[in-house]
């Protein structure tokens, strides 16, 4: 299987998620199901049915961070020596040459993308447009509204 790119926080924040599933919610489940056993016959048990239901989406979620984290390749941009060139990991200051208007991107793995944080995915049009190249270049990037011309104004290892 593919190896997927992950921040270190990134990957501190599934691990984070794992132990809560199987330390706090996995034992709630059981007891909810439990209780509901208690209620008679289970056919027409709603508490059984939705704690079950529950019980699966939270083992289903184990799996998928069990299987994201053993397939992480961990990118700790912090220890790698910043040359200016856009990598996974990085911080990257844009100035839009049409607007003048400043923005800045943390390029991460899938799972870790929040627009509303300024973390892109390293898989979406502007980080795929911006890596591989360094500050003061300008660079066409395809969006949904069209091309937008940007300069790197900055690249960091934060």
């Amino acid at each position: 299987m593919n190896q997927i790119p992950m921040t270190a926080a990134g990957a501190e924040a599934l691990r984070e998620e794992l132990t809560h599933l199987k330390q706090v919610k996995r034992p709630e489940i059981i007891e909810a199901i439990a209780e509901a056993r208690e209620h008679g016959d289970l056919k027409e048990n709603a508490e059984y049915h939705a704690a079950r239901e529950q019980q699966g989406f939270c083992e289903g979620r184990i799996q998928e961070i069990e299987g994201k984290l053993g397939n992480a390749q961990i990118i700790d941009v912090t220890k790698i020596p910043n040359t200016g060139k856009v990598i996974f990991g990085v911080t990257v200051g844009l100035l839009n040459i049409d607007t003048d208007e400043e923005v800045t991107y943390q390029i991460v793995g899938d799972d870790e993308a929040d627009i509303k944080n300024n973390r892109i995915s390293v898989n979406s049009p502007i980080a795929r447009g911006l890596i591989g190249k360094t500050v003061d270049s300008e660079v066409e990037i395809k969006t949904p509204a069209g091309l937008v011309e940007y300069e790197i104004i900055s690249v960091d290892h934060k």
